[in-house]
Order: C-alpha cells, then structure tokens, then sequence
C-alpha cells in the first residue's frame, strides 16, 4: 500500500530569494514603462497648436520697452558744500531762470572771504604808499637837477666875466682855473645825478608795475571768494521744471553733491534697454517704430551706450518736438535690425521657444497622426516670426503650443 510522503516546509533563505526576484521584476517593469513614457507620448489635436512652415516677407526686428525722458537735464551739483539754511521751492515745481533754490551756510568760505578782503586792502595801501615813496624820490631828483643846472649856469657866468677880468690882469689864473674845475665837478654830479634818474625811474616802473599785478591777483582772488559766498544761495541755472529736488533743512552737503536736476520741456527721448546679445549689431541711424496716441511714428538710433550693466546696455531715440510725453512713461516700440525686407521660410513664435529653446520642434505627419521630434537651425527674428534655417521643408505642419509636458518624447501619437 503506496504511504503518501507530506512536502517540507520552506526554508526561510528560500522565501528571501523569492521576494528579492520579486522585487527586481518590479523595478524592471517600471523603468520599461518609464522610458517607453520618455520616448513616446500621447495628445488629442485640441490640446495643441498647430503652424505652417511657408515663406514670408521679414525684416528682422526685436521688440522693447522704452521709458521717457527729457532731452536735456542740468543737474545741480555742488561746487563748495555747506547747511541747508532754507529751501525754496518744491520738487516738481516749474523754475526760472534765476529763481533761488536753496540757502547754504559755510563758515569756512565766510572767513576765507573776510580774510581775502583785509589781504586785498593791506596790498592796495602798500600799493599806495609805494607810489608815494616812488614819487617823493622823484621830486628830489629833479629838484637836486634844477640846483646843478642852475649852479653850472650860475659858474658859466661868472667864467665869462673873470676871463675877460683876467684879460686885464684884474684876477689871478688860480681863480679862474678854480672856477673851471667847479664847474666840471658840477657839470659830472649833473651827469651821474641824470643817470640815477633813469634809473630810478626804470626800478619805480618795474616796481610800480608788480605791485600792480599782486593788486590784481588778489582782486581776483577776492572776486572768486565772493563768487563762492554767492553760489551758496543756489538759484535755477535754466528754466525748465524741477524733477528732482532732494534737500531737507539743516541737513550738510558735500562739495561735489548733487542736489537734483532741472529737464528742459518740450523736447523728449526715449531710453531702451537691449540684452548685451545686440551689442555688435545695433548702429546708429537703424529704424524703430513706436505708437503714440494711435499714431505711428518712425524714430532712429540716436545713441548707443556700450556699457553693460546686468546683461544689457542702453539706447536712445530723439522724439519729434511736437509729440507731447511726461517724464518716465513707457512705450512699446520696434528696433529694425535689418534695412529692408526679404522673403524666407519662417515659422510663427509661440510658446514651444521657450520648452525647446528653438532647437527642436514636433513636426507632424501628412495625416497628423503623430508628431515627431525634429532638430532644427532658426535665424532671425521678429515680434511675431522667426526665419528657418535648416531642418524644415515649406509646408511642414509643426505644434508651436508648450512642449512643457512632452518635451522629452520623441514621438507623440495624436488621437482625434
């Protein structure tokens, strides 16, 4: 009789090596289903947008947001800083020229002013008794001239009469002879007395002369001392309208500190900011167009400002004097990088430039059954178009919606 045998038990270490079998199944299953996920997708044709690669007339061009403002700007700066003793007139305020602004105090240039003025006073009395010591001496010398002068003449004189008085044996030759050689000692004290004159005279000019010129210095050094006490009442160097005044009572102000700025009306630009990618590409002179009060109008670069300051760098366009704007409005306009227009394959801009960052697209199949991804090369640019290089043909159909969830497929299978 056949005795049936019972099965054993299964070891624990078995029951370890099922589970971990198990569970390596399940890992494998999941990345089969993740990558099949990775490289394929699915959508219905309503949850995307689709667009036509075709020719189209282009002008390469990009769109910016530009601000408004004056033309000229004159700003208050500071050439000696000092305390605000008093504030005249309010920011925003229409000035004119002229008009005080603002009451510094600086003691400093206070005493330097009192100090210039006693220098200036001190040198001007110098001056002047120098000239009277000058022409004292000149006096004399003339006056010791008119004494010799008359001396010789007086000597010639009485020569005259004792050679005629000698002539008769009525003198003796001494007192002739000693008459004879005063009048030669007369006759060289003149000469020297007439040298010293000239030269006198050449010392008095040439001294009168740089007493003159310090004089003058310091008048004009007193001029700009006065000159600095005035500018501490800072009045309007323009007319125009007072778009920055930032000045409180009691406050000091550096030399050199800028106290605000006046904007000449009725003359504006506008001020863009372009990322630094433009940097080599934009010149002076290349058309923008911009809408104001619903009418276009067609501006130009006018200046380039090549410094760069978080990635971007600044232009400017001149507005027409008539066009009436307030200060730091903002407008849209569009910069013409290109001179005219060409026809070339392009393609709509749409949202998937940002998922693919134009270097792919989704192209679909005559049926639009499904869409595969395509590499591609995009050229220019305009606000609403952008110029296919390479990778698609005219005619091609691609989605231009977000490839934010299927971005990483490389198919999509569209359903109905």
């Amino acid at each position: 009789m056949d005795k049936q045998l019972s099965k054993p038990p299964l070891r624990p270490n078995r029951l370890l090596l099922i589970a971990a079998a198990l569970v390596v199944m399940a890992v494998i299953a999941w990345h089969l289903h993740a990558n099949t996920s990775r490289f394929q997708s699915s959508l219905t044709l309503n949850d995307i947008t689709v667009a036509t690669v075709q020719p189209r007339v282009l002008r390469e061009s990009i769109s910016l947001r530009a601000s408004v403002a004056p033309q000229h700007t004159v700003f208050l700066d500071l050439t000696d800083g000092g305390r605000v003793e008093q504030r005249f007139i309010e920011q925003g305020s229409y000035v004119e020229k002229g008009d005080p602004l603002v009451q510094l105090s600086n003691t400093s240039l206070q005493l330097d002013l009192i100090s210039r003025e006693a220098q200036v006073t001190e040198q001007m009395n110098f001056l002047r008794n120098t000239q009277m010591t000058i022409e004292t001496n000149r006096l004399n010398l003339q006056r010791d001239i008119l004494d010799l002068e008359y001396q010789i003449k007086t000597l010639e004189r009485h020569i005259e009469q004792n050679e005629r008085l000698h002539a008769r044996s009525m003198i003796s030759a001494e007192e002739l002879t000693s008459l004879r050689e005063s009048l030669s000692y007369q006759q060289s004290v003149l000469a020297l007395t007439r040298q010293s004159q000239e030269t006198e005279e050449t010392i008095r000019e040439l001294q009168v002369n740089q007493l003159a010129e310090s004089v003058e210095m310091l008048t004009r050094n007193l001029d700009f001392a006065r000159q600095n006490v005035n500018n501490l009442l800072v009045r309007a160097p323009i007319s125009g309208y007072l778009s920055e005044f930032n000045v409180e009572n009691g406050e000091s102000r550096a030399s050199g500190s800028r106290l605000g700025q006046i904007d000449i009306p009725d003359s504006y630009k506008l001020i863009a900011n372009i990322d630094e990618f433009y940097l080599n590409r934009v010149q002076l002179g290349m058309a923008a167009i911009v809408t104001i009060a619903g009418q276009t109008h067609e501006l130009q670069v006018d200046r380039i400002d090549s410094r760069v300051t978080n990635n971007q760098f600044q232009i400017e366009f001149l507005l027409p004097d008539d066009i009436r704007m307030t200060r730091g409005q903002s407008l849209n306009l569009t910069l013409h990088l290109e001179a005219s227009e060409t026809e070339r394959l392009a393609i709509p801009r749409g949202p998937f430039l940002q998922e693919g960052g134009g270097h792919f697209v989704y192209v679909l199949d005559s049926q639009s059954r499904y869409a595969v991804r395509t590499p591609v090369t995009l050229g220019r640019q305009t606000p609403q178009w952008i110029e296919v290089l390479d990778g698609l043909p005219a005619g091609a159909k691609i989605i231009t919606s977000s490839y934010r969830d299927f971005q990483q497929a490389d198919s999509i299978q569209l359903q109905q």
